[in-house]
């Protein structure tokens, strides 16, 4: 499956776990396991709350495409 999100990069980068952000968020950690190997996707508004625990833009929570 391609890459969509790079949530598990993000996570990393701030010392933070899955666990952590699924607290965070009121989520099952499963939820999170698959929104970090990108087998599913959270929605704009889950990925625009990620950004704001992590303190950094949605736009590097996602995989630059080709324009």
């Amino acid at each position: 499956m391609e890459s969509i999100n790079r949530i598990k990069g993000a996570l990393a980068d701030a010392h933070r776990t899955n666990r952590w952000l699924a607290d965070q968020l009121g989520k099952d950690q499963t939820t999170v396991s698959k929104w970090c190997s990108n087998k599913s996707q959270p929605s704009l508004e889950t990925l625009s709350a990620i950004a704001k625990l992590l303190e950094v833009n949605i736009q590097e929570l996602l995989v630059p495409t080709n324009k």
